[in-house]
């Protein structure tokens, strides 16, 4: 990734963190970004902007910053995300706007705006979906149904913006985050909750950011060039096994 130029959206921790500190030790130039002031912990040389990707303005703004900076972008990773632990019953309209304006149109914005340069010289776009677009959690309506679309998205940005861009999706599983806290959380029993979802995992073990990391540095790597429009699972083997308890046999 030497002399690149990489966006990371929603960078501030987490799998977003991890991205971030993955791509600048592979060498890339790496811009990040939230709605909040940069992090204290966020190393230099990396470059902060305070911005809402869901707002066309901010995300037109993130890609002219990282050129400014760095250069033509040569890789976003849609990383920046939020979630509601609501069932569509219980959701109301501000729900709706939240869920939609930052997990879509956030993604949206960002791939519309990046691809204005791409589509002449060239680039990658890696989008975080999760397995959650593909196995409904519960009370996770909204949530559900926006990494859907983050799929939906990834393949028509591959397929129309094709060869000059390729584009792929990764679905993380369980990835031990503050997101997957608060998703076990809503369980009656959240420690059996884990425990027993941690015995659903081929692997041993839920997932950490950096397993994510290493799936996008092989996507923004050249050793992937005949990949897109492909969304990988990362999930620890979790969605691979039926529905029968592995833990019980």
């Amino acid at each position: 990734m030497s002399g690149h130029t990489a966006i990371v959206t929603g960078g501030s921790r987490g799998i977003g963190r991890a991205i971030v500190n993955r791509l600048a030790a592979d060498g890339a130039n790496v811009v990040t970004c939230g709605r909040g002031p940069r992090p204290d912990d966020l190393p230099e040389p990396i470059v902060w902007v305070q911005a809402d990707v869901s707002g066309t303005a901010d995300a037109a703004g993130l890609i002219e910053a990282a050129k400014t900076a760095f250069g033509p972008v040569s890789l976003l990773v849609n990383n920046a995300g939020v979630q509601v632990e609501k069932t569509v019953a219980e959701s109301d309209d501000s729900d709706w706007d939240l869920i939609m304006n930052v997990n879509c149109r956030g993604v949206f914005n960002m791939c519309r705006a990046a691809l204005a340069d791409m589509s002449k010289h060239g680039g990658n776009i890696i989008n975080i979906g999760s397995i959650s677009g593909m196995v409904a959690d519960p009370s996770m309506a909204l949530y559900n149904a926006s990494k859907a679309f983050v799929h939906g998205l990834t393949r028509s940005i591959a397929v129309d913006h094709g060869p000059k861009v390729r584009c792929n999706a990764i679905r993380p599983g369980w990835i031990m985050t503050e997101m997957a806290e608060d998703g076990f959380a809503l369980a009656r029993d959240p420690d059996k909750a884990m425990a027993d979802a941690l015995s659903r995992h081929p692997v041993g073990r839920f997932g950490e950011p950096d397993d994510i990391a290493k799936m996008v540095a092989w996507l923004a790597s050249d050793e992937s060039a005949y990949v897109t429009g492909a969304c990988f699972t990362v999930d620890g083997g979790m969605t691979a096994a039926s529905p029968l308890n592995p833990g019980l046999f």
